[in-house]
């Protein structure tokens, strides 16, 4: 319980009684100052440089406080601090409209460890790191060029770690979670940059005056439940999502038939098809892309309307694709520029954006107008068409220079794009009364998107084992999610991006498999070239592998329902950190590992050719799932062949039973 103790000349925040935070006439917890941006984009990857003044030191003076609310002035403006509920601070800013950059001093310890800020993916713990909150593509083409280069002429570390200052990632958020069981949050929708470097404090630079709040908790699920009710949390999932794979297949109506007939042979539980061409495919020098038209493609699926009923009543549901952009040589875009529905450029023309080799307008979603045309695209050819869910792509290309509908700065709109995006999706979803059979998953995030998105996937990851891009990447992405209050994410089995050499092998897919039938939804992709990659029916092994771990998603599905409840109900999400529950060292660092649920530590191989895996267990009784050895915590190296990713059970666990069956399938 938090509550304000008034003392000569300040006051000091209480918690449970013990002083965590004292305010002091005299003190400057935060800076205000002046500055601008200057943004170059290209392919939705950002530089930025700024200008910025020197800021100014506003010393507090004339504090005042009762129980639950502190006032303070400055040279400049009042800030006033709120206890709201029982472990939640709010801090409101007022009269500093001079100012457009805030700065915000915290305490830190030397032994704290910080995680959040949204997604990323080679670091977990971002203790002694500076991250640059700014929604991108997480894919920056300067490192990947680098590492494809490395790649052609076979140097050995072309899997290792890239700077982690020059990193982007699709789901910004201005939100950090503490090891000292508290999370920092920032209403801003500008950039945001933290500094956790300090050896006695975290810096917190914010391009914009904005007000910010504190939540504290005595567990961790208590500081993550609270930061939920400030964001938002997700729904259930509809109940088909657990019935096994989704399949990702594209080339058009016979082909996606004749891939399910393959699959069932099998003995695969399929659940899904994913589409991602439904409404056509384009062919470039980077691959097979699509046709960014909001409407069924019939040359390239004839008869799918039949063939969507076909599946269903074989209680397989059939997915498509869409996203914020139109293809200029298709019919909506022609239709959205002749109603002025398109994202101008300075110049009042259509804003054409470049994606790979082909340009694209973008809806401009702060036109009412072309907000509800799309939302009705949406309702009318994909929902009333009969798709149940849909990948919600992209999100993070506005221009900083662009012109808006609403008059706004696009600058301070960049990073709300992704959950206008999402909310979108979402009220499709919901006036179409289909929340809860329908599910949507989207890439890009800031604030607002854990309220509105469905679901998340971990983007565009590389077709290898390399840390930054590639599959050991989405451990610590889902896992910084759940920490900034997201808690429902999953990755394409396989990863999407493939360029010269970079190509998918049998090894990494079934790796992959194996590791996605113990996340929340266990889904497919052809890639960006599916013609160089492995997919699921490339080999009987491979069939057959997927046919173990489709059973085996499908098997966990009461254990896997139970959690996302939770999720809905608490907003702890579903793949969780160690620490959550075990206060050792080794569990505030670990990002490759994670708890699905309470009761399931899963291991992934995050290695070419590696049959043994070291794992560490946190102090508990473990049971590994494919022997039935019982472990203490400990670090041990286990056997890890194809089809055997180290998964321990939690002994005490109620599921205990049925998980030792899954051994079985």
């Amino acid at each position: 319980m938090l509550e304000f103790e008034v003392k000569e000349n300040g006051v000091n925040l209480l918690k449970n009684g013990n002083v965590i935070f004292e305010i002091n006439d005299g003190d400057r917890p935060l800076c205000f100052g002046c500055g601008k941006n200057n943004y170059k984009m290209s392919h939705g990857s950002f530089k930025i440089k700024e200008v910025k003044s020197k800021p100014d030191l506003l010393a507090l003076k004339n504090i005042t406080a009762d129980k639950n609310t502190v006032r303070a002035e400055t040279a400049q403006g009042n800030i006033t601090l709120e206890i709201k509920k029982e472990n939640h601070l709010s801090v409101h800013l007022d009269g500093f409209e001079k100012y457009n950059r805030l700065y915000i001093r915290l305490p830190a310890e030397k032994n704290e460890h910080v995680y959040g800020t949204g997604e990323l993916f080679s670091e977990f713990d971002l203790r002694g790191k500076n991250v640059n909150c700014w929604v991108a593509e997480h894919i920056n083409a300067l490192q990947v060029g680098k590492k494809l280069v490395k790649q052609i002429f076979g140097f050995k570390d072309s899997t290792g770690k890239q700077k982690f200052s020059n990193y982007e990632t699709y789901y910004a958020q201005p939100t950090f979670l503490s090891s000292r069981k508290y999370y920092f949050h920032s209403f801003t929708t500008a950039r945001a940059e933290f500094d956790f470097s300090g050896a006695d404090r975290h810096l917190i630079k914010i391009d914009e005056i904005a007000d910010f709040c504190f939540g504290f908790g005595d567990t961790f699920e208590e500081a993550i439940s609270d930061l939920s009710l400030t964001l938002g949390r997700q729904p259930e999932l509809p109940d088909w999502v657990y019935d096994g794979e989704i399949l990702g297949i594209q080339g058009g109506t016979e082909v996606m038939m004749q891939k399910v007939e393959n699959a069932l042979a099998h003995n695969m539980a399929v659940t899904g098809v994913w589409i991602q061409d439904w409404e056509g495919r384009r062919v470039t020098a980077v691959g097979k892309q699509l046709f960014w038209n909001w409407e069924h493609d019939k040359e390239l699926y004839p008869h799918l309307p039949e063939k969507i009923k076909e599946l269903n009543e074989m209680g397989i549901k059939v997915l498509g694709y869409c996203n914020t952009f139109l293809a200029v040589e298709k019919p909506l875009y022609k239709e959205a520029s002749e109603k002025g529905y398109c994202v101008k450029d300075k110049e009042g023309k259509d804003y054409y954006v470049k994606i790979t080799t082909f340009p694209a307008a973008i809806v401009d979603l702060t036109n009412p107008e072309a907000y509800e045309w799309l939302k009705n695209i949406i309702k009318k050819n994909m929902i009333d068409f009969g798709l149940s869910g849909w990948m919600a792509d992209f999100g993070e290309y506005l221009p900083t220079d662009a012109v808006l509908y609403s008059g706004e700065d696009a600058e301070l709109i960049h990073n709300t794009w992704p959950a206008r995006w999402a909310k979108l999706n979402r009220e499709a979803v919901e006036e179409a009364g289909k929340l809860g059979e329908i599910m949507f998953f989207t890439r890009a995030g800031s604030g607002e998107t854990p309220k509105y998105s469905t679901m998340m996937w971990n983007g565009d990851n590389h077709v290898d084992f390399s840390i930054d891009f590639g599959l050991p990447s989405v451990i610590p992405a889902m896992l910084s999610l759940t920490c900034s209050g997201y808690g429902l994410s999953h990755s394409d089995i396989g990863g999407y991006t493939t360029f010269f050499n970079l190509k998918r092998s049998d090894e990494l897919f079934m790796r992959w498999c194996e590791m996605n039938a113990f996340t929340p939804l266990l889904r497919g992709h052809e890639g960006l070239n599916p013609d160089l990659n492995v997919q699921f029916d490339s080999s009987e092994e491979v069939l057959m592998h997927g046919a173990k771990f489709s059973n085996i998603h499908k098997s966990l599905k009461p254990y896997l329902k139970d959690s996302v409840k939770y999720n809905a109900e608490t907003g702890v999400g579903v793949v969780r950190p160690l620490f959550f529950y075990y206060d050792e060292e080794k569990a505030y660092t670990e990002c490759y590992e994670y708890l699905l649920g309470r009761d399931i530590l899963v291991a992934p191989v995050i290695r070419p050719k590696q049959t043994v895996r070291k794992v560490y267990l946190p102090d508990d009784d473990w049971i590994h799932l494919w022997s039935g050895t019982e472990y203490q915590g400990g670090e041990y190296e286990i056997p890890s062949p194809i089809g055997e990713i180290p998964v321990f059970i939690r002994k005490q666990s109620s599921f205990k039973n049925e998980f030792m069956n899954l051994n079985n399938i």
